[in-house]
């Protein structure tokens, strides 16, 4: 920030020198708001980047890299030709799905699309070739002419969903218009993969894929203000993936390992040789003074150092190995409480590591409740599982008779909450007599709750379940 009045480029210079070797006289101090120096940017992009080694003489060879969904048009494909050049009424085909179209439109981006006679090797434009679903584009996708096949471009990548939620709607009558609202959203977002999924206290829904927590939530806004859909939406979760080592279940999965999206899916330890779960390298850049409340919560998280820099006398650079379950939710909100707003935090993936994972249940009278199953870790479990009894505790209304609210790993109970009985009070019609008429009616009534209990189903409310599944870092 070079406009403002108490900016200090001079400071900001020698932080980058020191971070990334780039010399102070090399760096351009620009203002887009003032346009000061944007000439010298563009400049230097001319001077710094190669321009790509292609030639239209070879076979036409287009990356989609990118596209969107226009309701007149269909899909609107972003593409960079590595080879040959494209132009109206050409015949393509997609390498991915093989399908053949006949292209209606090619143009450059300035940012608006501009469309243009014809598309040269080097350049990155836009193609509309009648493709009517947003499926029949996959980015990483390679397109050729119908006469000159060519070998796909290799080492290109989708966006992989890393965090999931449950999505169901709040009356189960308006199942058919968040659907439809659901596939209106997501043919301009690729990125969200759907699941139909269901849930016996909250009905039929979905299972929605997410890049991240940002991007969940930008999605759900999105939900209610451009269609007017209000939902559900369960605590996110992680994908963990497991090694298989029983035979029947490789056979029954095609494959030795499995992804976890899923609590239900969770596979028995015995037939497992390991579980493992997403990790992330972190980067936390702080004011110096809170590096010790810093330190703490990144320990409390099961995070790794793996640096720790100095960028000037003031700043400090830190490097964690984040699982990334830990970090998804509350993480951010977190480190800016400790930090008084001045910690910044950016991640990014780093695979997948062991860890010993295990699948917790919650218990109502010794009943699961399929919807708070939770994977974690072992050495969390009994924090969480008494948290979760806590909040079910307050949130559950009490019954005529007692309820055990239960965490348990298999058959191990690790944490219980119980929920006491309204209570008659049976014997206020004694008035003196003799001793055994109070027991009578006491025993009486003692075994008729006992009866109620056995027979009786505890039900979460709705309200209740949405208020437990919402982590409260609070409490």
């Amino acid at each position: 920030q070079i406009d403002l009045k108490n900016a200090d480029p001079e400071r900001v210079e020698k932080q980058i020198e020191k971070l990334f070797d780039i010399p102070t006289d090399e760096c351009i101090r620009i203002s887009a708001k003032q346009g000061t120096n944007v000439d010298k940017v563009l400049q230097k992009v001319i001077e710094k980047i190669p321009a790509p080694q292609c030639k239209t003489a070879d076979p036409l060879k287009a990356l989609v890299f990118d596209f969107t969904f226009d309701h007149y048009r269909g899909v609107i494909a972003n593409v960079a030709l590595f080879g040959g050049e494209i132009q109206k009424g050409q015949k393509i085909v997609s390498a991915h799905t093989k399908k053949r179209y006949e292209v209606n439109e090619v143009g450059i981006l300035t940012p608006d699309e501009q469309p243009t006679h014809k598309l040269y090797a080097g350049q990155v434009g836009y193609l509309i070739a009648g493709m009517k679903e947003v499926t029949e584009a996959q980015i990483g996708d390679t397109l050729f002419l119908c006469k000159q096949p060519v070998e796909p471009l290799p080492g290109f990548k989708s966006a992989k969903p890393m965090v999931f939620a449950g999505m169901y709607p709040v009356d189960q009558t308006e199942y058919n218009n968040l659907k439809s609202a659901l596939e209106r959203l997501t043919l301009n977002d690729s990125s969200v993969t759907v699941h139909r999924d269901s849930s016996l206290a909250l009905g039929a829904g979905w299972r929605l894929g997410f890049l991240g927590l940002l991007h969940m939530e930008v999605f759900n806004q999105r939900l209610e203000q451009e269609y007017n859909m209000s939902v559900i939406l369960t605590a996110p979760t992680v994908p963990y993936k497991a090694i298989l080592s029983s035979a029947k279940l490789i056979k029954e999965y095609g494959q030795a390992e499995m992804t976890i999206i899923n609590p239900a899916q969770f596979p028995d330890k015995l037939s497992v040789s390991e579980y493992l779960e997403p990790t992330v390298l972190g980067t936390i850049v702080t004011p110096h003074e809170y590096i010790g409340k810093i330190i703490a919560l990144c320990q409390d998280r099961r995070a790794v150092q793996k640096d720790m820099l100095y960028i000037d006398e003031h700043r400090v650079m830190l490097k964690y190995l984040f699982p990334l379950n830990e970090i998804v939710v509350d993480f951010y909100d977190a480190l800016k409480s400790l930090s008084s707003g001045y910690a910044s935090f950016d991640y990014e993936d780093a695979g997948y590591q062991a860890a010993d994972l295990i699948k917790m249940d919650i218990l109502l009278n010794g009943n699961p409740v399929e919807e708070l199953a939770t994977i974690i870790h072992n050495d969390k479990a009994y924090a969480t599982g008494k948290s979760l009894c806590e909040r079910l505790k307050d949130a559950i209304p009490r019954q005529l008779f007692e309820i055990a609210i239960q965490a348990a790993i298999g058959k191990k109970i690790i944490a219980r909450e119980t929920l006491k009985a309204y209570r008659k009070n049976v014997v206020a019609k004694c008035y003196g007599g003799d001793i055994t008429r109070k027991m009578k009616l006491l025993r009486r009534q003692a075994e008729g709750k006992k009866l109620m209990r056995k027979i009786g189903n505890v039900e979460v409310p709705k309200d209740a379940l949405i208020r437990v599944l919402k982590r409260q870092t609070d409490k």
